[in-house]
C-alpha cells in the first residue's frame, strides 16, 4: 500500500463548492481522508508533497476529445493525447468515435480500451457511434456497445439529421439508460459556410454559418426528448438563442444537459483576425454578445460542462486558405489555462469553473470522479492559477500544433496531476 499526503493546499471540492486550506491523504488509488483547516499529521511511511498553498482539486473530465487512433495516428495517438491531457490537469477524457474504422462495433471499443490501458497515462473512455459508419441512417447496437465499455453515444462531428433515426435512438437510450451526445449543427444550413454569419464574415469575404444551423436542430431534438424521455446532451452550444432553448427544456424538467467549448467561452469571431485558420472551428466562434451569453449561462447553471473540443489537425489540413482549411483545434492541454481567463477577468468564480470542468461532466457520465471526499478516486490536480507563460506550440505534448492560443499569454497551469493515486505529470517550477 502506497500512502501520500498532499499538504498545505488550498482545497476546492468541485462537487460542493467548499474551499479552504487543508490536506488530502491518498492511499493506493483512493482518497483516504480530507483534512480541512487543521494541519494533518503525517502517517508512518507516508510520502509528503508540499503544495505551497496552491489549489488542489479533483482532476478535470473532458467530455469531447478527438483522438486519431485508430487510423489517424499521425494527428494524435492515445499516448500523446493522454500526455497532453495530463499536462493540462485532465485525468479523464471521452474520445469521440470519429476514427478509422469508427467506434461502431464492440471490437473497436475493446481495442480502444486495451490500447489506452497499455499506452495512456490517464483514463480514456470511448464514446460509441449512434449510427453505423457515422452515416446517420442505421443505428448501432447500443446494448452490445455498452457492455463492451462505451460510456455514451454520439456521431462526433456529425449530427444525426434524420428525425426518425434520432427518435429511435433516444428511445433506445431511455430503455438502456445511456446518454446521447449530439453535435448540434444542421449540415444543410451550414452549407459552405466557414465562420459565423454577420458583419465580420462579410468584411472578410467569407460564407457565414447562421445561428439557426444550431438552434433549429437543437429545438427539434428537445421536442424528441419530450416525446421519448431519452437522456440527451447537446455537446456544444455557442449562441444566446441556444441558451434560451436549453433553459426552457430544463425548466420543463426534461433530461437535458449541455456543454460549451472553452473556445466559445473565451474567444469570439474577431479572433479570426486576418484569416487565422487555427480559429476555424465547429461550431464557429460567434459574436461578443453570444460569448457573453454563454458565460452568463455557465454561471446560471444552464450550461453544465466545459469541453476542450480537442481536434488535432496536421499542417496539410490547416496551412490552407481559410475556406479550405479543416475545422478543429487543439484544446486539451490548454483547457485549464484558457478557462482560467474567465476567473482572472472576474466573469466566473473558480469553484464554479472547476465544477463545470470536473464535477458536472462526472455527473453527466454517472461516474464517481469529480469530488474531494474520502473514498473518491485519487484523480487530482494541483493548480497554480497565477503562473504566467506564453504558449509555445513546440512544447505542446500533442502531435499536432494547431492551437488557437498559439503565442498567447496565458495564466495558470497544472503543477501536478495524479491519476488513480499515481503522479502522471509534474509542471516546471519556472513556467512553460
Amino acid at each position: 500500500m502506497t500512502t501520500l499526503l498532499l499538504t498545505n493546499a488550498h482545497l476546492i471540492d468541485p462537487a460542493t463548492g467548499r474551499e479552504g486550506p487543508g490536506a488530502v491523504l491518498v492511499r493506493d488509488d483512493r482518497i483516504a481522508d480530507i483534512h480541512w483547516g487543521t494541519p494533518a499529521s503525517v502517517p508512518e511511511g507516508a510520502e509528503v508533497t508540499e503544495c505551497g498553498g496552491q489549489v488542489l482539486t479533483a482532476g478535470l473530465v473532458d467530455l469531447r476529445a478527438f483522438v486519431g487512433e485508430p487510423g489517424a495516428e499521425h494527428r494524435e495517438t492515445l499516448a500523446s493525447a493522454s500526455a497532453a491531457a495530463a499536462a493540462g490537469g485532465v485525468t479523464t477524457l471521452v474520445c469521440m468515435p470519429d476514427t478509422n474504422p469508427p467506434i461502431d462495433e464492440p471490437a473497436i471499443v475493446d481495442f480502444v480500451l486495451r490500447r489506452a490501458r497499455d499506452t495512456a497515462s490517464i483514463h480514456v473512455l470511448p464514446a460509441a457511434a449512434i449510427t453505423k459508419g457515422l452515416a446517420g441512417q442505421v443505428m448501432t447496437e447500443f446494448g452490445l456497445l455498452t457492455e463492451a465499455g462505451a460510456v455514451a453515444f454520439t456521431d462526433g462531428l456529425k449530427a444525426v439529421t434524420n428525425a426518425q433515426v434520432m427518435r429511435r435512438a433516444l428511445t433506445y437510450a431511455r430503455d438502456f439508460g445511456v446518454l446521447l451526445m449530439q453535435h448540434v449543427e444542421e449540415p444543410t444550413l451550414v452549407g459552405d459556410g466557414v465562420m459565423n454569419e454577420g458583419e465580420m464574415a462579410s468584411r472578410l469575404g467569407l460564407h457565414g454559418i447562421p445561428r439557426e444551423a444550431e438552434t433549429i436542430l437543437l429545438e427539434r431534438d428537445i421536442r424528441l426528448v419530450r416525446l421519448t424521455g431519452g437522456r440527451y446532451h447537446a455537446a456544444m452550444i455557442s449562441c444566446a438563442d441556444s441558451v434560451e432553448i436549453v433553459r426552457r427544456a430544463k425548466e420543463a424538467g426534461l433530461p437535458v444537459t449541455c456543454g460549451v467549448s472553452v473556445n466559445n467561452l473565451v474567444l469570439n469571431e474577431n479572433d479570426i483576425g486576418h484569416y487565422r485558420t487555427f480559429c476555424k472551428l465547429s461550431p464557429p466562434l460567434r459574436t461578443e454578445q453570444d460569448r457573453q451569453a454563454v458565460v452568463a449561462a455557465l454561471n446560471d447553471g444552464v450550461i453544465d460542462v466545459i469541453v476542450s473540443d480537442h481536434n488535432p489537425q496536421d499542417v496539410e489540413t490547416k496551412r490552407l486558405p481559410f475556406a479550405e482549411a479543416a475545422d478543429g483545434a487543439l484544446g486539451i492541454e490548454t483547457l485549464l489555462a484558457a478557462a482560467l481567463r474567465l476567473v482572472h477577468a472576474g466573469d466566473v468564480s473558480l469553484p464554479r469553473l472547476l465544477a463545470a470542468l470536473s464535477a458536472a461532466p462526472s455527473r453527466v457520465l454517472g461516474r464517481e470522479t469529480g469530488r474531494l471526499a474520502p473514498g473518491a478516486p485519487a484523480d487530482l490536480v494541483l493548480v497554480d492559477p497565477d503562473a504566467p507563460y506564453v504558449l509555445d506550440k513546440r512544447r505542446l505534448k500533442s502531435r499536432s500544433k494547431n492551437s488557437p492560443f498559439d503565442e498567447a499569454r496565458l495564466q495558470g497551469q497544472a503543477a501536478l496531476t495524479m491519476v488513480a493515486g499515481r503522479i502522471v505529470h509534474r509542471g516546471e517550477e519556472t513556467g512553460r
